[in-house]
C-alpha cells in the first residue's frame, strides 16, 4: 500500500514524517507532497486530483490534509470530498464499505491542535511547559481552543522560556511529534486522521 498526503504546509510535512510510519508501520510506504499555504492547495487541488484519477493504482491512496481555519468543518469536508467527486475519484465518505481512493481530514482549527493533544510529547519537547497544562480549562479540549491554536502554542512556548525570537514552526512541529504517541492523543480531529489511516490498512 501507498499514501500520498496532499498538505498545506511544511510543518504539516515534519510532522507526518514521524507520525504516519507510527500510525501505519513501517511497511507501508508514503509521500507528502507540499503546497504553499491553503490557497495553493484549493487552487491546484482539482487539477492534482484530476491527474492522479487517470493512473491511481488500486492499493494507493490519497490523503488531503487542511487546517479548518475557523471555517465551518462539515462545509469544508463537502467541499473537498465534491472536488474528488468531480475529478472522477471514489471518496472515503462516499464509498461506504467499498472501495476508495480519496480520504479528506481536518485538523481543527490548526495542526497544533494536534500537539495540544499529546501534552506528554509536548513536554517531552518542551520540559518547562506545565505538567498540568491537559487540565487547564483552555487546553482540556484541545480542537476547541479557538483564537488561533498556533498562535495559543506560540504563546505557551514562549512564556515558557522558548523560542522568545520567534517560533520556528517546522521545526517546533518536527520536535513535538518525534515524541507524540498516536494511540494517547486528545485531539478529535487527530484521532479521526489516525483511524482514518487505519482502516486503509484493514
Amino acid at each position: 500500500m501507498h499514501v500520498e498526503f496532499l498538505v498545506e504546509e511544511p510543518s504539516a510535512e515534519a510532522a507526518l514524517q514521524s507520525l504516519v510510519p507510527r500510525i501505519l508501520g513501517p511497511e507501508h510506504a508514503f509521500e507528502v507532497h507540499v503546497f504553499q499555504g491553503v490557497q495553493d492547495l484549493m487552487g491546484k487541488l482539482p487539477n492534482r486530483l484530476r491527474a492522479y484519477s487517470t493512473w491511481i493504482p488500486d492499493d494507493w491512496y490519497i490523503v488531503v490534509l487542511r487546517d479548518t481555519d475557523r471555517a465551518d468543518c462539515h462545509q469544508l469536508k463537502t467541499t473537498l470530498d465534491t472536488l474528488a467527486t468531480q475529478a472522477g475519484l471514489v471518496t472515503k465518505s462516499a464509498a461506504g464499505t467499498g472501495r476508495f481512493h480519496v480520504m479528506n481530514r481536518l485538523a481543527v482549527e490548526e495542526l497544533e491542535a494536534w500537539f495540544f493533544g499529546d501534552v506528554e510529547a509536548l513536554r517531552a519537547a518542551y520540559p518547562r511547559v506545565p505538567a498540568s497544562l491537559g487540565k487547564q480549562a483552555r487546553y482540556r479540549e484541545p480542537d476547541q481552543i479557538g483564537r488561533g491554536t498556533k498562535e495559543a502554542l506560540h504563546r505557551l512556548l514562549q512564556r515558557n522560556g522558548y523560542h522568545r525570537e520567534g517560533v520556528p514552526r517546522i521545526a517546533t512541529a518536527r520536535e513535538i511529534s518525534s515524541h507524540m504517541d498516536p494511540d494517547r492523543n486528545r485531539s478529535h480531529s487527530f484521532q479521526m486522521f489516525r483511524d482514518g489511516l487505519r482502516a486503509l490498512v484493514r
